[in-house]
């Protein structure tokens, strides 16, 4: 059976395996009304989020946080267990029951810090997107299928237990994919007539489709949207991430993709797309307006309680970097003496900014309460 988007072809075992065409897709992607209005509020939406950014008293604080936040929810796609209160416990050296759940996660945020700082020097590669594979991988799920190669046995897409000739997809074989990736490679070089939304949402596609990898694939499909449009200047700071929209539609999001291999409908793919840079945008626009409003909030709360020393700002300010403290940390981050670092961490305790959460009276930590409750939004695993 072929189709526009490639073609399935049987094997003497009796699987199919999908074998896509090269991008861009014959005939060309056709942009009608609807999906044209789409491309425009997509693109006025990403714009919006990149001025809302600078607002911002410290826009990679927010980067950071939020990335902490975008690796949480795309690992959580993969069946990962873990909150954004165990990576905070964890970045403290904390003991965690789940703790390879978390270095998943962890991994996640170091392959897109690391992928940032490559991409400001070097262009969007095959060299870069095995380098990011193998930090994925690194200690956790998948470590033992040869991180940062390209897979040389077949693989397939399934519920566990199942065979090749159970799976609900077979991706390209090993020559296959090595072949396909390759052009992908050129297309992500190429100058189209198609906008860069466009192009994102079929290299998402087309990675996701190839499958080069044994494990770590829809991990690294869902960096690479926010690494192509970082690249192509499309972005100027990394605010797009789609995992939270991809998670709430998972099933959606899978249907499409089929789609495209069943029927060659890109257009449904890239409709599905845009709606979802949309609704992200919107998301993080009304996260940066909420963070915003708290620390303004709790400035104000400051200054009426009289706890308005600069080194109380500074602490407030310090939480929405590291929403997990206790006293030690506060006293060595400030240069204060344990008394006066118990008194400042007290106060805010009192104010209902902080919670004590271990229930312990040696070692006590304190969470930034609503502000973890605003990035934890839609966090829960699935």
């Amino acid at each position: 059976m072929m189709s526009r988007s490639g073609k399935y072809v049987m094997q003497p075992t009796g699987y199919k395996v999908f074998i896509p065409t090269s991008l861009p897709p014959h005939p060309a992607i056709k942009i009608d009304e609807s999906l044209q209005l789409l491309l425009s509020e997509a693109t006025l939406s990403l714009a919006r989020l990149d001025g809302m950014a600078y607002t911002l008293p410290n826009t990679d604080l927010f980067i950071t946080m939020y990335i902490k936040k975008e690796a949480l929810l795309s690992a959580q796609i993969e069946g990962t267990q873990a909150s954004l209160e165990d990576i905070f416990e964890f970045e403290k050296g904390g003991a965690l029951e789940n703790v390879n759940d978390v270095v998943e996660v962890v991994n996640y945020i170091k392959a897109l810090h690391y992928g940032m700082d490559r991409l400001n020097t070097l262009p969007m590669s095959l060299k870069l997107i095995k380098e990011l594979h193998t930090i994925l991988l690194k200690g956790v799920r998948g470590a033992t299928k040869t991180p940062g190669e390209f897979k040389k046995t077949q693989n397939w897409i399934g519920a566990p237990g199942f065979t090749l000739n159970m799976a609900s997809y077979v991706p390209p074989s090993p020559a296959e994919a090595l072949k396909a990736m390759g052009e992908l490679e050129l297309y992500m070089h190429k100058k189209t007539v198609l906008p860069e939304l466009i192009n994102c949402a079929l290299i998402h596609y087309q990675f996701e489709t190839i499958h080069p990898f044994l494990d770590g694939n829809g991990r690294l499909g869902r960096l690479l949207i926010t690494f192509y449009l970082y690249w192509k200047d499309i972005l100027k700071k990394p605010l797009l991430y789609l995992s939270y929209y991809l998670k709430k539609n998972r099933r959606e999001y899978y249907d499409r993709l089929s789609l495209v291999r069943d029927k060659g409908d890109y257009e449904q793919w890239i409709s599905f797309f845009l709606t979802g840079v949309i609704q992200t945008c919107q998301d993080a626009i009304e996260s940066i307006k909420q963070i915003l409003l708290l620390r303004e909030t709790h400035q104000i709360l400051l200054y009426k309680k009289r706890i308005s020393s600069p080194i109380a700002i500074m602490f407030l300010d310090k939480l929405f970097y590291t929403p997990l403290m206790g006293v030690g940390d506060v006293q060595k981050e400030f240069k204060l003496s344990h008394q006066s670092a118990s008194n400042l961490v007290s106060q805010f305790e009192k104010l209902g900014i902080l919670k004590e959460v271990t229930g312990k009276k040696r070692g006590r930590q304190f969470i930034y309460t609503k502000y973890v409750a605003l990035l934890s939004e839609g966090t829960k695993p699935i």
